[in-house]
């Protein structure tokens, strides 16, 4: 069967971007030196926005030296744990270079996870300090004692805004809920007042390639999470990659960083690329569509990271058709499949470009995208491997043998941006990375003759009725083409006879009704009778991770705990 597939001649090469090279000769440069050098570089430009305040690339080197200064003061060293646990903040992109910066290891934490999913992160990672926000000082006060962290160092939305939102701010901040007070407590400090009190000249450490640079906890989306190592090559490797994948795009472009950069996709492809590139970055902390919007008109953005449900929150914003979007050259796409006629209605507002892509936490993320340079773009698909990147879909039974080309199984991924493996757990990483490197994803997908390829599902997620597989996706992509579905998702549940059915949970378009029997009736004739849903449930909002990803595990529990209570 091996004979049949051609994965080793890596076909995908043929539909490279003219520029973009099959192999790359990598800078042995770690992120906090690119830092370094776009601030040599371009010192009065500016790097970061958050509300209109600015901060030039000579600010933010200082800023994060300063920082680093000050770690060092609290004890930390080389290889120790620093947590941090904040959202698009201008002290977050600090935080995170400092930490790199002094060779200590960043372990990112969603603002959103309850205490016992923190105590975990915090825990597993050995995290020896917190920088956190003024909202959450008093629940992480409580929670330290159940911890190793020592120092908290809280932040707030208000420590940098412009005139006249900084004198505005104090007033109304604890009213709207954008502001708390910190109890005293020991070893508890203020973000600014630390940046002030110190200098400029953290201690020099010499930085391996092969370190560790972080903790990125995988999402929960399956189960417990687990911290994946990713070493200082493997982010700088994923930062080079895609920017060899976007040649023509120059160092005067502005980043929207509406990712959360507590999530890899947003840590690489918004914070980190930008940084590496000298772009302008507009930090958005709360992705909602009104925020959206205003970031991008008046921050004059021209490349937009982004997952699915925010393009599709933008294109139903009631003010989109009075919104001037054209300042926009290129979007990323990924985490979740995006409609096609989502695609086109961005485009067709925009005039940009839309490449979607693929990536895991485990892989820095990235390791597919569609062309971007007027090669040829598959709706559907996730697009090509980047350089270097190696790509096999082997049988989901015995996870070794190739299968041929057009046919389902299970995605490997090999190449410079796989993680090392997972921290504290040996038996995880020996399951998820082979001997020869080559990292089994999870995911079911296939390569078609050009080299393209395309998730069909997450291998937890498969649904099998009556004796068959049945891909989620499949379903969702039907209920998707309904003009009344604003989202939708399909799970299995227990049926007596076939094992599994499928049931679908849909978010309407405001203003839309539709019935169980309706939505059931237009699937008919585009859906194999196997593949049918035989439920389905209308919801106001479905739960999700914070960069889109519908949590199905979430919603089978429901199911369970609804059916074993009945």
């Amino acid at each position: 069967m091996a004979n049949q597939t051609n994965y080793a001649d890596r076909p995908w090469l043929a539909n490279y971007d003219k520029g973009t090279p099959a192999n790359i000769d990598y800078e042995k440069t770690c992120l906090p030196e690119f830092l370094k050098r776009s601030a040599e570089q371009f010192p009065d430009k500016m790097a970061l926005s958050f509300q209109g305040y600015e901060i030039t690339y000579r600010k933010l080197d200082e800023m994060v030296d300063r920082f680093a200064s000050a770690l060092t003061g609290f004890g930390i060293k080389q290889g120790d744990s620093v947590a941090i646990h904040l959202p698009n903040v201008i002290p977050c992109v600090v935080s995170y270079y400092a930490i790199l910066r002094i060779g200590a290891i960043a372990v990112m934490n969603n603002p959103l996870y309850a205490d016992r999913e923190l105590e975990h992160q915090f825990n597993d990672s050995g995290a020896k300090i917190l920088i956190t926000l003024d909202l959450l000082g008093n629940r992480m006060i409580d929670l330290r004692p159940r911890t190793k962290i020592k120092q908290i160092i809280y932040t707030s939305i208000g420590d940098y805004l412009p005139f006249p939102k900084n004198l505005l701010f104090p007033l109304v901040a604890k009213k709207k809920k954008l502001a708390a007070a910190v109890k005293p407590a020991e070893k508890v400090y203020k973000w600014k007042n630390i940046i002030a009190a110190s200098t400029a000249a953290p201690p020099s450490v010499k930085l391996s390639f092969d370190d560790v640079a972080m903790y990125q906890y995988t999402g929960g989306t399956t189960g417990v999470s687990k911290g994946v190592m990713l070493t200082h090559s493997n982010l700088s490797v994923n930062v080079q990659q895609c920017s060899c994948w976007f040649p023509d795009l120059g160092t005067d472009e502005i980043m929207l960083g509406a990712l959360p950069f507590f999530h890899v996709f947003g840590l690489t492809v918004a914070m980190n690329f930008a940084i590496f590139k000298g772009w302008s970055h507009v930090l958005v902390p709360k992705p909602q569509p009104d925020q959206l919007l205003e970031a991008i008109t008046k921050g004059h953005v021209t490349f937009a990271p982004l997952v699915p449900t925010m393009y599709i929150g933008i294109l139903n914003h009631p003010d989109v058709d009075k919104t001037d979007l054209t300042s926009i050259k290129g979007c990323f796409s990924g985490s979740a499949p995006l409609p096609v006629e989502v695609i086109n209605d961005f485009e067709k507002r925009t005039g940009a470009v839309i490449v979607e892509g693929y990536g895991l936490t485990e892989t820095s993320p990235v390791t597919h995208v569609n062309p971007f340079e007027g090669g040829k773009r598959k709706v559907g698909s996730i697009g090509i491997p980047l350089s270097d990147t190696e790509l096999r879909i082997v049988d989901l039974n015995d996870g070794v043998t190739d299968m041929p080309v057009g046919e389902s199984g299970e995605v490997l991924i090999r190449g410079p941006q796989v993680m090392t493996g997972y921290w504290n757990r040996p038996d995880e990483t020996a399951k998820t990375l082979s001997d020869e490197g080559w990292l089994h994803t999870g995911d079911i997908g296939k390569m078609d003759e050009d080299g393209y390829f395309y998730i069909v599902d997450r291998k937890k997620d498969m649904i099998i009725s009556g004796g068959y597989n049945v891909y989620p996706r499949d379903i969702e992509e039907v209920i998707y083409e309904n003009q009344k579905v604003l989202e939708a998702t399909a799970i299995g549940i227990p049926h007596p006879n076939r094992g599994e059915a499928v049931k679908v949970f849909v978010v309407l378009k405001d203003g839309e009704t539709a019935t169980q029997e309706e939505l059931i009736a237009y699937c008919k004739g585009k859906l194999a009778t196997y593949k049918l849903p035989t439920e389905i449930e209308f919801r106001i909002e479905l739960p999700k991770t914070n960069v889109g990803k519908i949590l199905k595990k979430d919603l089978r529990a429901e199911e369970l705990s609804k059916r074993e209570s009945n």
